[in-house]
């Protein structure tokens, strides 16, 4: 039974605002904080009006104000965090101080009255292992620290390591969730996120712009998937202390995902690729491959994943044409060497 209260800490984000929607849709009541830096009130506009619907637009830094919102409510999801290898790549102190203070904020209040917490991590914690897929129980590889896209996985790895000792020295209820490429409609491509950039681009007739040589490969999940899982995991009995993959087993590299868009779209998109230290730093490093090994959340809850990319590109698609985004007419000429507005590398 979905808990009377709940606090979305980044609800105004992608995930969060279709968590509150979610939340709101069981009967619960739900409380928002959102700073605005990467969410939108687009993304909440339609439940503002909810009479079960709070929001506060402050950051979870305010102490005094995330205290009292977390005495109101029975669970905390906390979604709050750095989002987008982008801007972890450009904002490395953002991303570090953004992660951990944050969630020791939250972790430090709710345990003052032992509300539980879902905290979500991310598939990024494993960094460079290469034992796919990825088990919740095995090694984490990580990089040098001088390469700062390493920061945002070290920082996140720190949030459970926090996460867990709360739980086991102080008994606080948390559960984690690792999210692997979350997408579906609402989600940005200001930060990288592959989906939303490749259906705008094959919309507007621009290049489909791929960092890296297109053969990495993820594996991405419908945020409706991993709502409902997230929402699972806080409400089940006995997982307090764990941490559970929340992904899809549908393997596909970037080339293949960037051909899929321009099929579904029906756009006349060129593919282009741009090489890693063009879009980013010198010496940047990308994982592989990030598959998710999903026994462990299927045991525990019945976890499947319902929607395979397919579907998910065709509801993103449907959300943009909706916002105005129109399939343009094919460009005339060669394109290949035109600068896209706003490339993504592969990642999501």
């Amino acid at each position: 039974m979905t808990a009377r209260r709940s606090l979305i800490t980044g609800g105004g984000g992608f995930i969060g605002s279709h968590m509150a929607e979610e939340l709101l849709n069981r009967g619960g009541e739900v409380y928002v904080i959102d700073d605005l830096s990467t969410g939108s009130m687009e993304n909440i506009d339609h439940l503002l009006k909810h009479p079960r619907f709070h929001y506060l637009i402050d950051t979870i830094a305010n102490e005094s104000r995330l205290a009292e919102w977390i005495d109101r409510c029975d669970t905390v999801y906390h979604l709050a965090a750095a989002v987008g290898v982008r801007l972890v790549v450009e904002s490395p102190v953002r991303t570090i101080e953004t992660n951990v203070h944050g969630t020791e904020l939250v972790l430090r209040h709710a345990d003052k009255k032992k509300k539980r917490v879902l905290l979500t991590s991310t598939s990024e914690v494993y960094g460079k292992a290469n034992s796919v897929p990825f088990r919740e129980d095995q090694d984490l590889v990580l990089g040098p620290t001088f390469n700062a896209r390493w920061s945002y996985a070290c920082s996140k790895a720190l949030d459970e390591f926090l996460a867990l000792a709360y739980w086991r020295e102080r008994r606080l209820p948390v559960v984690i969730a690792r999210l692997f490429n979350t997408v579906g409609p609402r989600q940005t491509g200001r930060y990288g996120m592959v989906v939303p950039t490749f259906v705008r681009q094959s919309l507007r007739g621009e290049p489909i712009t791929i960092y890296g040589d297109g053969r990495q490969s993820r594996c991405f999940t419908f945020v409706g998937d991993v709502v409902n899982a997230l929402i699972q995991l806080a409400e089940a009995d006995g997982v307090e202390g764990e941490i559970f993959n929340v992904g899809s087993s549908e393997e596909i590299t970037i080339d293949e995902l960037a051909q899929l868009v321009k099929e579904v779209s029906g756009s006349s998109s060129d593919i282009v690729h741009i090489p890693y230290e063009k879009a980013y730093q010198q010496g940047f490093e990308d994982m592989r491959r990030r598959v998710p090994d999903l026994a462990k959340i299927h045991s525990w809850i019945g976890y499947a994943p319902t929607v395979d990319i397919r579907g998910v590109l065709e509801r993103v698609l449907t959300y943009e044409r909706q916002r105005g985004v129109e399939l343009a007419q094919p460009p005339s000429g060669n394109v290949i060497g035109r600068r896209a507005s706003s490339p993504a590398r592969g990642e999501a």
